[in-house]
């Protein structure tokens, strides 16, 4: 299912559960009971957890925000190494360029096609990918230099295989969700906890009223669902944080 729709779905239920909770709290009101004014150790509490919530909700946002931005930065290095070692190869015979780039290619294919997936589902990942890289290098390693031009590459070539190695590493390793369960916890109660103390402000069935209580909701549904969002740092669906390795393929085309 799409990200926007899951978003639009459970905005929706939520915006209707709190417009239809005021409502029928409304109409089961005590005849007698004061609904003009709300006692000032309740507007207290209410500023005080929704300030509270608000801290909490800024550092998850802030977290996986960040953890997304590193992601995207280690499949970055890991595509420009690939695309140097292709670059480098030009002073080499354009057979054994040719048979580089098409283990590059295959490396690149194997990553935005298999890799990727059991990424986004936190499954682990088989060696295949490793094993593609080590022929990468085992092909540069045992081609001996047969000229300065391609003595002064060599070594840069295997510092190349070596950085898209480690990044490698470093992507399968930020593969998963950022926040535990216990701060999913955190976040979800502290929703409905600030959602709930809508009803001990007294409000009412105005129209201004319940379209503030609607657009409250609305925004802590979207920032938790923000936070759901970048959560995983290779995204929940799709290939799209792939895109650096899959411009390799491209380019090759």
């Amino acid at each position: 299912m799409p990200e926007w729709l899951v978003y639009t779905l459970v905005s929706i239920l939520v915006c209707v559960l709190v417009v239809a909770a005021i409502v029928l709290r409304h109409r089961r009101v005590a005849v007698d009971e004061d609904t003009s004014e709300t006692p000032d150790v309740l507007e207290y509490m209410v500023m005080m957890v929704g300030v509270v919530y608000a801290i909490v909700l800024g550092l998850a946002i802030a977290g996986v925000w960040e953890a997304r931005g590193a992601a995207e930065d280690t499949v970055q290095r890991e595509a420009q190494a690939l695309y140097e070692i292709d670059q480098r190869l030009d002073v080499y015979p354009a057979a054994f360029h040719t048979q580089v780039q098409q283990h590059i290619n295959d490396y690149a294919r194997h990553a935005v096609g298999t890799e990727w997936p059991a990424m986004e589902k936190d499954a682990p990942v088989d060696g295949t990918g490793a094993a593609l890289l080590r022929r990468i290098r085992s092909d540069i390693a045992h081609h001996a230099p047969s000229d300065e031009l391609q003595a002064q590459a060599y070594q840069p070539l295997l510092d190349q295989v070596a950085a898209a190695d480690d990044a490698r590493h470093q992507r399968l390793d930020s593969a998963g969700t950022t926040l535990p369960g216990a701060v999913w916890f955190g976040l979800v109660a502290g929703a409905v906890i600030t959602l709930g103390l809508l009803y001990t402000l007294q409000i009412r069935r105005s129209t201004r009223e319940l379209m503030l209580a609607t657009a409250f909701s609305a925004l802590v549904v979207f920032l938790l669902f923000l936070v759901w969002s970048f959560d995983a740092p290779f995204g929940h669906s799709g290939t799209d944080s792939a895109q650096p390795l899959s411009e390799l393929l491209t380019t090759a085309v």
